[in-house]
């Protein structure tokens, strides 16, 4: 178990402004979750393909977050710190990477809007990763150990809080706004597109602020403190087994969420709603433009594809009010038992959206899949702060992402053929194989022993 160290106690609104990017960085990734399945079947993907391009999210973390967490271990400028560098870095990128993603399209003289598009996506991942990595980091190195749960649940809100926004921005915009969802001849609807135009001025907006009103302990200040001394720095490289336990629980975790963003928006309009997939509403279309059938069709379906944003919008929004109840049930059940109710959550509510008859009713997991994830974010992060090595902080969290990325690698390659092969095609499988992976999380949790 990591000694205590003496580092001060922040007060809540300096965990807060020290947390406060994560509101930018999710708010894209919402625009991300809610939106690339949707932006990608526009530019003609299939339903069995798309696990395929979302493989670009795991493997940009897989290469990028160690790297990062080695690096901004490493680095120190009395100006800009050692984590901010890459948090600034990571946000440039992403702010160019969220104007031409749903812009794709216009770059079709030169290469396939598909391809363009599964470019511009990959740079996101890369980008949103640069900027990730360093704050969990940031987050732990100035945290008392006695705040490490309050600290991460905090992060959490903000999280929950930004991806809220960014889910609900599609629908807003055109129920609110009345930016239009249903051009005919466009590739990306004109609310889908301006919401990622959004998503990258607040994601900059969140990070500077973070930048600006944050103080990052100096390598002196550390070693007083007691955080590092000149022996922790030669400390041998060692993955606690705590470590590999939770990795275990979070491959499990993970995979269930990756079939829930990449399958909900086609489950919800072929298996709840029985549409036609996209490709044939809109080649029908291009045959028959005055079709008063398809044109229903299509506009039910855009519909649908606004809706699946409100609902990923609802379960981020449970989350971060969940977030703030999570350091008062941990003190009661433990860290341990808390994530492990949470999970058993999380996979009712996945095998639960089969059965929902409506768009409505899909608000009910959406609740038990906010719980999970305000756990997921949290207790994981909370338990390891108190185990792993300051001096190595970085670097283990990136690898700890590992246990995030693998089994998204892992079910985008084959879970695109289980639909294809063994559920019909029928996406709204996937959702309850997902469920089911989450509680096999749940039961290893249980299984955990903390020193």
């Amino acid at each position: 178990m990591k000694a205590a160290t003496t580092k001060p106690k922040l007060s809540f609104w300096q965990i807060w402004n020290m947390s406060f990017g994560f509101l930018g960085i999710q708010m894209g990734f919402a625009l991300q979750n809610g939106n690339a399945s949707r932006i990608l079947t526009d530019f003609g993907a299939d339903v069995e393909s798309l696990s395929w391009f979302w493989l670009v999210a795991p493997l940009t973390g897989l290469i990028v977050q160690p790297i990062i967490g080695y690096w901004s271990d490493r680095t120190w400028s009395k100006r800009f710190g050692r984590r901010k560098p890459f948090f600034l870095a990571g946000a440039i990128l992403a702010c160019a990477a969220l104007v031409l993603l749903p812009n794709a399209d216009h770059f079709t003289a030169y290469f396939p809007a598909l391809l363009v598009g599964a470019g511009f996506l990959m740079l996101m991942d890369a980008s949103f990763n640069v900027s990730m990595e360093p704050f969990r980091a940031l987050v732990a190195d100035n945290l008392h150990d006695d705040q490490s749960t309050k600290g991460f649940s905090i992060q959490t809100a903000l999280i929950g809080i930004g991806a809220v926004v960014g889910s609900f921005l599609p629908w807003i915009l055109t129920n609110i706004f009345g930016v239009s969802n249903d051009v005919q001849g466009v590739k990306v609807q004109p609310n889908v597109v301006y919401s990622f135009y959004i998503g990258a001025l607040v994601f900059m907006a969140a990070i500077l602020w973070t930048i600006f009103k944050t103080k990052e302990y100096s390598p002196e200040e550390r070693i007083e403190m007691g955080i590092v001394s000149e022996e922790t720095k030669k400390e041998k490289f060692r993955i606690p087994k705590e470590m590999w336990q939770l990795g275990l629980v979070q491959f499990f975790s993970w995979f269930g969420l990756f079939c829930l963003w990449v399958y909900t928006t086609t489950a919800l309009r072929e298996h709840t709603y029985d549409l036609p997939t996209m490709e044939v509403i809109k080649a029908g279309l291009e045959a028959n433009p005055t079709d008063a059938v398809l044109k229903s069709q299509h506009k039910l379906s855009e519909d649908l594809g606004d809706w699946v944003g409100i609902l990923f919008g609802i379960y981020n929004g449970i989350s971060a009010i969940f977030a703030f109840c999570i350091p008062y049930i941990a003190k009661k059940l433990g860290k341990l038992k808390t994530h492990a109710v949470a999970l058993l959550m999380g996979g009712i509510g996945l095998v639960l959206m089969y059965f929902m008859p409506d768009k409505t009713m899909m608000i009910i997991p959406m609740i038990f899949i906010g719980i999970a994830w305000a756990s997921i974010l949290a207790m994981p992060y909370a338990i390891l702060a108190g185990v792993l090595p300051a001096s190595q902080m970085g670097i283990m969290m990136g690898i700890f992402n590992f246990f995030i990325t693998l089994p998204q690698i892992f079910s985008a390659l084959f879970s695109g053929p289980i639909v294809k092969y063994m559920f019909g095609g029928n996406a709204a499988y996937a959702l309850v194989l997902g469920g089911s992976m989450m509680l096999i999380a749940c039961l290893l949790t249980l299984r955990i022993r903390l020193k």
